[in-house]
């Protein structure tokens, strides 16, 4: 079965829609937002109800809430869906402004975990929610085996002990997807995600944290102080099975992680195209039909980032190309991940670099999209982490044959 890459004609509409809201709502307030760090950009609200107009009436899906993997489309053929659609309105939706996108409501990593994870009815009622992903903790950071957090069964509830830091967007959120672990003792097998709901007594948001980058989302820690949770929260099966490891847990980066390096690619091609307009306009000619020692060093340094780039966007419209088609795809998922969030970095740092005083300072949004990068490399597993994952699923390894 081949993979066509090139974009659905059927996702024309949306992603279009999707650049022009990077155009014409992001980028014009992203300056303001920046400086303004943890101020909620209340111009987002108008545009998240028209997402989820659009959502429930079947025009295509945006942003995280898209990520879910249907079942019943097994072994019916190429097939481009939620996945597809969410990754590439992300892209576009990043050349705007990455920390815009973070901070649209009920468009979270959180919304992504339930829709990966729930059931229909757990769908149904968690709908309308805005749900941020609590996972890191102080103990850990990529290492979600680690998980210290608590739950313990009490009749029709859990009781959830243990703090989260890094929570993006968990200030703002109605609820927050909590990693936890029904028995510590049984290792990773038992470790559950849980949505918790703003308000549930126990659950204190401790503070905000001041960052490089995506300042316009707020990014909090977390505490949960024998939080009763309802039974019914509990994402995916109860049963601890060793053989099963948490794979309801996992499943969740195998489709956020596309979403991630999607951003990535975003952000990374919004700064190839501002320093190609830097570029032209200082009469550096970019030849795609030279070899470029042939041609001015920073046009051969443009044509390796492009080239780079390109690496990542494939990468990243392979990996949710398999998750649309039910294929399993957490090697391709960390490759993508991995590829994008490397790229993004080094791209947005060069094109600082080759516009010089231009990019370092607040004149353009250069040296803002290199601060923001860092941060997609880093969350959602780190550049090492992935590559870790990488190596395993290559070499046919365990997490403790190969640490």
């Amino acid at each position: 079965m081949s993979i066509n890459l090139d974009v659905p004609k059927k996702f024309a509409m949306i992603v279009n829609q999707a650049h022009q809201v990077a155009t014409e709502v992001f980028r014009p307030i992203a300056r303001k937002y920046d400086r303004a760090e943890h101020e909620y950009p209340k111009e987002l609200d108008m545009l998240a109800a028209l997402i989820d107009g659009m959502n429930a009436a079947g025009q295509g899906s945006t942003g995280a809430r898209g990520v879910r993997r249907d079942s019943g489309d097994k072994g019916q053929g190429n097939r481009n869906g939620t996945n597809m659609s969410g990754v590439l309105s992300i892209m576009q939706a990043c050349w705007g402004d990455v920390a815009m996108v973070l901070s649209m409501p009920r468009q979270g990593l959180g919304n992504a975990a339930i829709a990966s994870v729930a059931g229909d009815e757990q769908l149904a009622r968690f709908d309308r929610i805005w749900a941020a992903m609590a996972i890191t903790e102080p103990s850990f950071g990529s290492d979600s085996a680690a998980v210290q957090a608590t739950a313990v069964r009490d009749g029709e509830d859990y009781v959830l002990n243990g703090e989260k830091i890094f929570v993006t967007a968990g200030g703002r959120c109605d609820a927050v997807v909590v990693w936890a672990s029904l028995d510590r003792s049984r290792g990773r097998a038992a470790i559950k995600s849980f949505v918790v709901e703003k308000g549930t007594p126990g659950m204190v948001v401790e503070r905000l944290e001041r960052k490089l980058g995506i300042r316009a989302s707020d990014t909090a820690t977390i505490r949960f102080t024998d939080c009763r949770v309802p039974a019914a929260n509990l994402l995916g099966s109860p049963d601890v099975e060793a053989e099963q490891g948490f794979t309801d847990a996992m499943q969740t980066f195998d489709n956020t992680r596309p979403l991630v390096a999607g951003m990535a690619v975003g952000c990374a091609r919004a700064a190839l195209d501002e320093i190609a307009d830097l570029l032209e306009q200082a009469g550096v000619t970019i030849d795609y039909d030279r070899p470029a020692f042939t041609q001015h060093a920073a046009a051969a340094t443009y044509l390796q980032m492009e080239a780079d780039w390109e690496a990542g966007y494939l990468l990243t419209l392979a990996a949710t190309w398999m998750a649309d088609n039910n294929k399993p795809n957490s090697l391709e998922a960390s490759m993508a991940k991995a590829k994008a969030g490397r790229i993004g970095v080094e791209i947005t740092l060069r094109c600082v670099e080759l516009a010089g005083s231009v990019g370092y300072g607040e004149g353009s949004l250069l040296e803002k999209w290199a601060r923001d990068s860092k941060i997609l490399d880093i969350f959602e597993g780190t550049q090492q982490i992935q590559q870790l994952i990488v190596a395993r699923r290559l070499l046919n390894k365990s997490s403790s044959q190969l640490k």
